[in-house]
């Protein structure tokens, strides 16, 4: 892996030069501070028999290119689950924050399920991501059905998070799942929505470091939407995401 987006200095978390966004080159990437949510609270608040459950990701202030804090509470530690706020700040106040609710692990119920998600029938990728005109994304990215149609993509981390510190598979998947809102929410002319948070909900973690993401929801009326799409291994499906989004200025468009 190539340069992490962020250096610790103290307290504060120093973001790198590729650490903006689409959207201006002057703001952070919002998919940065739900993997530094993720990872500040499995730092804090993991256990071994507890397994990550939801990460809901509040994303109510852009922010400029400034060093960031993480703060962490514990709110709830029952037996069966466990609840962790974050917290993220800069000098000019709170730009973000998360909660995760951890479940406790126990035997699988037997018996056939009602309805059951199927793995999807896209194949890990064999080649290189094709980069394409425009903004690149800071990570490797394949597209399988064209930009603007009901999307599927692999996604994998190029840079590490935070200085040498190893990509966890929470982490990993916190930081995919910011993608749900341009493949749920993109047309074929570009995407004309923001994303102002988004909730993940995991059955298992992501093995490997391959992430796939299957748009299979848009919903959108008086420029705010609602997307959903299934997160998916090499190995299945692993979980849900579910974005809301404003609109805004077009971006991007073509694969």
């Amino acid at each position: 892996m190539t340069s992490a987006f962020f250096t610790r200095k103290r307290d504060e978390l120093v973001p790198a030069p590729h650490a903006r966004g689409p959207w201006s080159p002057d703001m952070l990437h919002g998919r940065l501070l739900g993997g530094l949510a993720a990872q500040a609270l499995e730092e804090r608040h993991a256990e071994p028999g507890l397994r990550f459950a939801r990460l809901t990701v509040d994303l109510f202030r852009n922010s400029p290119m400034l060093p960031v804090t993480v703060e962490t509470t514990l709110v709830r530690d029952g037996r069966r689950i466990r609840v962790a706020d974050a917290v993220i700040s800069t000098e000019q106040g709170v730009i973000a924050r998360a909660s995760a609710v951890l479940l406790r692990e126990s035997e699988q119920p037997a018996g056939e399920r009602a309805l059951v998600t199927p793995a999807w029938d896209e194949p890990p990728p064999a080649a290189p991501p094709t980069e394409g005109d425009g903004w690149r994304p800071p990570f490797d990215l394949w597209w399988v059905t064209p930009f603007g149609e009901p999307g599927r993509a692999w996604m994998r981390e190029k840079h590490l998070l935070v200085d040498d510190e190893p990509l966890t598979p929470f982490v990993r998947v916190a930081l995919a799942a910011d993608f749900a809102s341009p493949l749920a929410n993109a047309q074929r002319d570009g995407l004309r929505f923001i994303n102002a948070d988004y909730t993940l909900t995991l059955a298992r973690l992501p093995e490997g470091d391959l992430v796939g993401v299957e748009s299979t929801g848009h919903v959108s009326a008086g420029g705010v939407a609602t997307g959903q799409v299934t997160m998916h291994d090499p190995a299945g499906p692993i979980g849900f995401c579910v974005v809301t989004a404003l609109a805004n200025p077009v971006i991007g468009g073509g694969r």
